[in-house]
């Protein structure tokens, strides 16, 4: 895989799983009687921790796993499976409960300050942000690639930020008809992508399937 390659496999992936378009009207219904100046501060606090998380994984990501004695396809079939979950609800366009439960939202609302917890975590970096991004970590064969995955890290966040900004400022530019219609295409390519890693996992130089083949 080259480094361009890489790169919009890793962005892509990474802005449909974390979603923060789909994060701005939960922040919205937090955030009632917060200011804009408030708004902005806790979306980026917000975007600080959750990139801070997931750039943690991906440096020592694969370190934990083996320390926990977990192979490389057990990862990329549990975290493919997530990735599914978050897809078929997308296709329904819903907000997956991987991502946020309803009940993480609403003691949200109750909270003076929703930046890391809900928002950051499990909002923007929940468990589904965690395993694309350890996935990402275990297809970053060299240095280079290791480095795209973090400045790709690097620019979800930004582009979070962004979009968390935008939504601060005026929630009129969000339409609801436009936003269902993305979240089903984005949860068609998340889904397809889910099974790939599933794929790889079964049939890779390392797959299940060919260690108990011996093929």
């Amino acid at each position: 895989m080259t480094i361009a390659e890489y790169a919009l496999l890793a962005f892509s992936s990474l802005f449909v799983i974390v979603d923060p378009i789909a994060v701005v009207p939960a922040f919205l219904a937090m955030t009632p009687r917060d200011s804009v100046a408030q708004r902005l501060r806790t979306a980026r606090v917000a975007c600080l921790v959750s990139v801070a998380l997931l750039a943690g994984f991906a440096l020592f990501g694969q370190t934990v796993l083996k320390l926990l004695g977990i192979t490389l396809p057990a990862v990329q079939i549990a975290g493919g499976l997530i990735l599914l979950l978050v897809a078929l609800d997308m296709l329904r366009a819903q907000r997956s409960t991987v991502q946020e439960t309803a009940a993480e939202t609403a003691a949200g609302t109750n909270k003076d300050d929703i930046a890391i917890t809900p928002l950051a975590i499990p909002m923007l970096a929940g468990p589904a942000a965690i395993s694309t991004v350890i996935l990402l970590e275990t297809q970053a064969t060299t240095f280079m690639l290791h480095v795209v995955l973090l400045g790709c890290l690097v620019l979800i966040g930004l582009a979070s930020y962004s979009i968390l900004a935008i939504g601060a400022r005026s929630a009129k530019w969000l339409n609801p008809i436009a936003e269902k219609i993305i979240s089903r295409l984005m949860g068609l390519l998340l889904a397809a992508l889910a099974v790939q890693f599933m794929v790889n996992a079964l049939t890779g130089d390392q797959g299940l399937l060919r260690g108990l083949t011996g093929h």
